[in-house]
């Protein structure tokens, strides 16, 4: 959270699209905080994006948008939400699409608990860089808290609960253990 992966994910659009090659960009369809089939920034820049929801078919996604036209770059906004079937789905897209997938989202969820989409990223990416956020004292952040209205930390719940800067806040890993009790 906080780290800056849908605006790094917007400007690598654009640097594409300024050199007149074309672009996909795909988020999930449960991620509607900035609107509809919007990927959108913290500081302000968004563009239009198609969506993706579990159990669809995003080697067909990509093989119909390539269909339409060329397309320089496939970016994927949200990836943790991705199931380990369409991680898959995108390797095949890159290996016989002859199409970069670039994939942005979180690693770990409130609990410390790798996404699903997220592990199984790790495990077929064929290359990781890491957008980085700090904690408050500092340090590297890799790990989030999800906090109630009143800004208390919660540690049981679903997986997924859409929320921004109101609902998390980024830590670093002994942060994260102290605000959690672990």
């Amino acid at each position: 959270m906080n780290a800056g992966k849908s605006t790094i994910l917007l400007q690598a659009s654009y640097n594409y699209r300024e050199r007149g090659m074309q672009t996909y960009l795909i988020t999930a369809r449960l991620d509607n905080r900035a609107g509809e089939a919007k990927i959108a920034s913290r500081i302000g820049i968004d563009d239009d994006a198609d969506t993706f929801e579990s159990g669809e078919d995003l080697y067909a996604k990509i093989q119909n948008r390539l269909d339409q036209g060329p397309c320089a770059c496939i970016f994927i906004d949200e990836s943790q939400f991705l199931t380990k079937e369409q991680v898959w789905q995108l390797a095949r897209a890159v290996d016989d699409l002859n199409v970069p997938v670039m994939c942005y989202g979180l690693r770990v969820d409130f609990q410390g608990e790798l996404f699903p989409g997220s592990a199984a990223l790790l495990a077929l990416a064929d290359e990781m860089r890491e957008a980085r956020t700090i904690c408050h004292c500092g340090k590297k952040a890799t790990m989030v808290v999800r906090m109630d209205g009143d800004g208390n930390v919660i540690t049981d719940g679903d997986q997924v609960q859409i929320g921004g800067n109101e609902s998390y806040l980024s830590l670093c890993r002994k942060h994260w253990r102290e605000a959690t009790g672990n």
